[in-house]
């Protein structure tokens, strides 16, 4: 018994049973130019002067630790 999944011999010319190669295949829809232009550049030099955090939140951190400061000083 031949192999339940292989093509039968009499049909190998038939033209239904001829399938791209993978490159073929996966090359099929892809367009002509592939390399995009970069459209948000990564790296780079970075700002110096600017600190990753803003006043706001440092303001915020020390009125927080002032809270649980004064808590233990005053409930002990």
């Amino acid at each position: 018994m031949a192999r339940p999944h292989s093509i039968d011999p009499r049909a190998f010319n038939d033209p239904r049973n001829h399938y791209p190669t993978d490159e073929e295949f996966y090359a099929s829809d892809r367009p002509v130019q592939r390399e995009l232009p970069e459209d948000r550049p990564r790296g780079g030099a970075s700002d110096p002067i600017r600190h990753p955090w803003s006043w706001g939140m440092i303001a915020f951190v020390v009125f927080a630790c002032l809270i649980v400061l004064m808590g233990i000083a005053l409930f002990p």
